[in-house]
């Protein structure tokens, strides 16, 4: 028997589990309550479904329907004139394992059942060319916006931990997902290239560092 083979558990088959993993908070206050100033709807921009539409793995949404009333599928309909005119293509863009789901709201919100795609905003994990997963990039549409992006300093070291051990075992198991966020790191590597800017990490080493697109070299950064 090879002893390289190695049997990965499936962690999509305790989602509670990864929940529980995935549970301390960005930093240590509400950043919620720091960015709802900016937005004209009063809300966090991370719980607007007019600016961010959770998307959660199939296996999630199986866990979350008999659990807690807090979800429902996400409909054309939700943000009027608004997010609904993005329906066809957001939904063209979700991957197969995964579906488009919205919130009852900031002031419903039931923490123990946030989804996974809530408690990373607006972070994803950043992988190199080569296939290294470093750590934690943001989502750039929300740059200005999102009071924790312009504060990145901010950023608990057990957030970062978890974050890392959480997308460690999803990564172990799926290949797919893995390249769903190559994909989404190359794009992001492209259009700083092209805007020949460098963007920042929070390096799963714990140290920050400032990225040049276009050779990826790392040039390490304080954020205090």
């Amino acid at each position: 028997m090879d002893k390289r083979f190695r049997m990965v558990r499936d962690p999509f088959s305790d989602i509670r589990s990864l929940y529980d993993a995935f549970d301390t908070e960005i930093c240590g206050l509400d950043c919620g309550m720091m960015c709802m100033a900016n937005n004209p709807a009063g809300k966090p921009f991370c719980c607007d479904i007019c600016h961010a539409v959770p998307a959660v793995y199939n296996e999630e949404w199986a866990y979350l329907q008999p659990n807690t009333n807090l979800w429902h599928i996400w409909r054309e309909d939700e943000c009027g004139n608004g997010k609904a005119g993005e329906f066809d293509r957001l939904m063209a863009e979700t991957p197969e394992n995964m579906l488009l789901l919205a919130c009852r709201g900031p002031q419903e919100c039931q923490r123990s059942f946030r989804s996974l795609s809530c408690r990373q905003f607006p972070f994803f994990p950043y992988v190199s060319s080569d296939y290294r997963f470093l750590g934690l990039a943001y989502d750039r549409e929300f740059a200005g916006k999102c009071w924790v992006i312009d504060h990145l300093e901010a950023v608990t070291p057990l957030y970062r931990q978890q974050f890392v051990a959480l997308h460690d075992r999803i990564f172990a198991f799926s290949q797919d997902i893995f390249e769903s966020y190559y994909d989404l790191s190359e794009q992001m590597r492209s259009y700083y290239s092209s805007n020949k800017r460098r963007f920042r990490i929070l390096h799963r080493n714990g140290k920050d560092y400032m990225v040049s697109p276009g050779s990826e070299r790392l040039s390490k950064i304080s954020m205090i």
